[in-house]
């Protein structure tokens, strides 16, 4: 187990020879272990999250990615070791490693707090659901009233109040003349039973019966004329509902049309504001939460956050807390000793090349000297052979020529054949 730990670690077993490096490298093993987890869940909280809480399926498949990816960038930082090449015959320990790169450590810290955004963020926001939830309930609560008063749905409901008012004006003036068509009515009645009290002799003359032109055939003509007034009254009233049933209709359908674009816009506001719920809603919430309750959520969120960074910055955090330690002299050790070898051995490779091209150069030089003193000697052979036979031919010597070659040599020189065909004439 602590083997594949030092493995994971992408450190030499072979070369992890102190207890101290052991305990060291295999707590770095089992950090990129945990944050490996974290990152493939953060990762997949993260797609989640960006999908609009959808729970897609391929979300488990995006948090592995990411997480072999930074896990392989630990793994390079602890995995390298700083080894000095200069003054490699030198034994002080001090020329073993160089000084440790705060350019890649300063990246990794980099990446560290750009995945605490990407990737702590979303656990949290799993974290705190049941708050955030009624946040923005409260939120979409807000928003709703205040659309409701304003915009689109504020023109519907006063043009749908200013129809509503014309409605209620005529049904007050048809209510008016149904009213006093009643009261007419009314006052008939109350005429005509004085006029029945009166013909009794209960009325104001005390004499029975009902005379023409007396006080209770004036009562029942006055009784009479209210009727009449009461019908007119509702025929008047029944006319101006008549004519206004033209314009009820209209208002009625464009009331019914107002009423369907209210509901309908109440509708679509409602799903965008229901929609407004993804991760930047969420995130929002989760710091109005944190700045109003901090010591119920901001401490515990605060310390959440930054404990999963620490996890995250664990691994090359020892790395650098351990520069120079056994296992990196060691492993410097080895790799100076086997680049001096090769110093070594590519220095006598040169000297062996210079030698040999020296070498080369000499035998290609005593060979073009002797090829030289060949051609001379040839020369010399061909001289005395043609001396030799001039003079069996025409019994007097010839003088000597130069060492030059005989044919085509050079313009001015005579051409022996030339004697030759004198000789023959």
């Amino acid at each position: 187990m602590r083997r594949l730990l030092l493995r994971i670690s992408n450190v030499n077993p072979d070369s992890v020879t102190t207890h101290s490096d052991r305990v060291l490298y295999s707590a770095i093993g089992a950090f990129i272990v945990l944050y490996f987890v974290y990152a493939t869940v953060g990762g997949a909280a993260f797609v989640d999250a960006s999908a609009n809480y959808t729970h897609p399926w391929y979300q488990w498949l995006v948090g592995p990615l990411v997480a072999t990816g930074v896990v392989a960038y630990d793994r390079a930082v602890v995995g390298r070791v700083a080894v000095n090449y200069e003054n490699l015959d030198s034994p002080d320990p001090k020329d073993l490693l160089r000084r440790p790169t705060f350019g890649l450590y300063a990246g990794r810290l980099c990446l560290a707090l750009l995945f605490a955004v990407i990737i702590t963020e979303p656990l949290m926001l799993a974290r705190y659901k049941g708050e955030i939830d009624a946040r923005l309930n409260d939120v979409h609560n807000e928003q709703i009233s205040v659309i409701e008063n304003g915009g689109a749905i504020a023109a519907y409901d006063a043009r749908l109040s200013e129809l509503k008012k014309q409605s209620a004006a005529e049904d007050a003036a048809v209510q008016a003349l149904n009213q006093r068509a009643a009261e007419k009515r009314s006052d008939a009645r109350k005429l005509y039973q004085q006029a029945i009290a009166d013909s009794e002799g209960d009325g104001v003359s005390r004499k029975s019966g009902c005379p023409d032109g007396g006080y209770c055939d004036t009562l029942v003509k006055r009784s009479r004329g209210l009727d009449d007034q009461a019908a007119a009254l509702d025929q008047q009233a029944a006319k101006l509902q008549d004519s206004q049933k033209a314009a009820r209709d209209s208002r009625a359908a464009e009331e019914a049309d107002l009423t369907r674009k209210i509901s309908e816009q109440r509708t679509a506001n409602a799903d965008a504001i229901r929609a407004d719920a993804g991760f930047g809603a969420r995130t929002t919430a989760m710091w109005y939460l944190v700045r109003t309750d901090f010591w119920g959520i901001g401490a515990f969120y605060i310390g959440i956050a930054l404990l999963l960074v620490a996890l995250d910055c664990a691994a090359v955090g020892l790395k650098f807390a351990s520069h120079g330690n056994a296992y990196e002299r060691t492993e410097a050790r080895c790799a100076r000793q086997t680049e001096h070898e090769a110093a070594i051995g590519y220095e006598q490779g040169l000297r062996d090349a210079r030698r040999y091209a020296e070498a080369a150069s000499r035998v290609m030089a005593e060979s073009i000297g002797r090829a030289s003193h060949d051609e001379e000697l040839a020369d010399i052979a061909i001289e005395k052979a043609r001396a030799h036979l001039y003079d069996s031919v025409a019994g007097a010597p010839v003088a000597p020529l130069s060492p030059a070659p005989l044919i085509n040599r050079h313009p001015d020189l005579v051409h022996p054949y030339d004697d030759v065909d004198s000789i023959h004439a």
